[in-house]
């Protein structure tokens, strides 16, 4: 499969729903927007440092044409994620500055400032 994905940052925001599991998650931070399109898949979500690699707690969700889209807001700081597509770990395609990672294979890198 062919992946494309988008990584935005927003001004920050006064209120937010808390991810369970995660201390790097504010009340006040930044909205990040991750996108990522992926037609042919069942289910994306993103997991990473900001709510401890736990699949399934941001959803992504998917339009009429294969573009998954969700958010959450995070504090500046430093952050490692991935896509997790219909059971497997996929490496976000867009990705500029990544990490290996005891797996063997690469973390993106996201920087909130």
């Amino acid at each position: 499969m062919e992946y494309n994905s988008t990584v935005t940052q927003k001004q920050p925001a006064s209120s937010l729903g808390r991810c369970p599991g995660s201390q790097a998650i504010a009340q006040e931070g930044k909205l990040v927007k991750f996108v990522f399109s992926a037609i042919r898949a069942d289910k994306i979500s993103v997991a990473g440092t900001f709510n401890n690699w736990t699949p399934g707690v941001l959803n992504l969700k998917k339009d009429l044409v294969g573009v998954w889209r969700g958010s959450l807001h995070l504090k500046p700081g430093i952050y490692q994620y991935r896509f997790h597509v219909d059971g497997r770990w996929v490496n976000d395609p867009s990705a500029r500055n990544t990490v290996p990672n005891e797996f063997g294979t690469l973390n993106t890198i996201l920087e909130v400032k």
